[in-house]
């Protein structure tokens, strides 16, 4: 089924083409949100009230408020509390403490403050109700052909997360959901899987089409451990894909995946199924290099791109010689459901039976 959710993520939250959202890897206890008939809800000895749903997860809502004394409008996450031990709460507090930590940067939305009351945990953050970038690449016709506007917000993300890693914070969920769009500019959201470890063994955190393989355990051989910085480097590698081709280079980076294992074995792989410039191939060639010791770094991967004269080449293989290459058919469809959008990329082979499309991302 084309609006599947992959089976293999870790996150499982459904937006309704509305950023904020995160699914804790936490037992779920009460309802996570306010019902509808309670809103307008006052908060914060009545400084804030909670206007309506922007949207809900399983495990944590957000709601547009408004400022009863300025009439500022704010997106407020609200995290349940009720039934969590000590671990559980602390994880939560453990994602305002490093959102609060970055959030002076420009393109990073900004945590107000946090606000503990109703067995809630509420998080006040700017509002960016022009949505996501993931909404913007697959409703409004992305950043496809256009090269200035791909290089002005991937030298913003970079930005965002060169300042996250100077404060010793790795973000782990780099995607195109938890990036919003306010005007001429982006802003990176959503802490809730970022650490201060720059060595991790919290492996298969984060989304399934933005994990490097060591992330995973391992390509080649199993790791023990894997550098948080390169990690996030990976994933700027796919969302730089996702905005020059509006699409992913291939569902997980892992043995079972015949996309990615046609790579492995040729790393000029993806000038066979995407119509991609030679430049472009090299800079995504380091960010996805398998050894992250060798990885590109994530400065030397912004200058590059900044640098990059063309992201497409002018003649690109017929669809016949792609498949000849890969052995297998590359389809890109769209499909709108009711707790989202999906731009869907289907690998299979000639002879497969079962529908194996998945969604351009792990709802989140």
């Amino acid at each position: 089924m084309l609006d599947r959710i992959d089976a293999t993520s870790t996150l499982t939250t459904r937006l309704y083409n509305q950023p904020f959202i995160r699914a804790f890897e936490m037992t779920p206890s009460l309802p996570t949100f306010v019902p509808a008939t309670q809103l307008p809800l006052a908060i914060d000895n009545g400084q804030l009230v909670l206007q309506d749903m922007l949207g809900v997860g399983a495990y944590g809502s957000v709601y547009r408020a408004i400022d009863t004394q300025t009439h500022q409008a704010y997106a407020v996450k609200s995290l349940n509390k009720a039934g969590l031990n000590s671990r559980q709460r602390a994880f939560q507090n453990h994602e305002a403490q490093l959102h609060a930590l970055v959030s002076g940067h420009p393109n990073i939305v900004t945590l107000h403050k946090v606000v503990e009351e109703n067995e809630c945990l509420y998080m006040v953050l700017d509002c960016g109700m022009e949505g996501d970038l993931f909404y913007t690449i697959t409703e409004r016709d992305g950043f496809v052909g256009n090269t200035m506007a791909i290089k002005a917000i991937f030298s913003q993300i970079a930005s965002a997360v060169l300042y996250c890693h100077s404060r010793g914070v790795y973000h782990r969920d780099l995607k195109p959901e938890n990036i919003i769009i306010f005007g001429h500019s982006v802003k990176l959201v959503d802490f809730g899987l970022a650490t201060t470890e720059p060595i991790s063994r919290d492996f298969g955190c984060g989304s399934t089409f933005y994990l490097s393989p060591e992330c995973q355990g391992g390509y080649i051989e199993s790791v023990k451990s894997y550098d948080s910085a390169a990690n996030d480097v990976w994933s700027l590698g796919v969302i730089l894909i996702n905005l020059v081709f509006g699409r992913n280079p291939w569902k997980q980076a892992c043995p079972r995946d015949e996309t990615f294992s046609a790579y492995v074995q040729n790393n000029d792989f993806l000038l066979t199924i995407l119509p991609m410039s030679t430049e472009l191939n090299e800079i995504v060639k380091g960010a996805f290099c398998l050894n992250p010791k060798k990885r590109i770094t994530l400065s030397e991967l912004a200058r590059r791109v900044q640098a990059c004269r063309s992201f497409t080449a002018s003649e690109f293989p017929s669809e016949a010689s792609a498949v000849s290459a890969a052995s297998a058919t590359v389809q890109t469809s769209f499909s709108t459901t009711m707790s989202g959008v999906y731009l869907t990329s289907n690998l299979h082979r000639p002879d497969d039976k079962e529908d194996s499309g998945v969604d351009l991302h792990s709802m989140a």
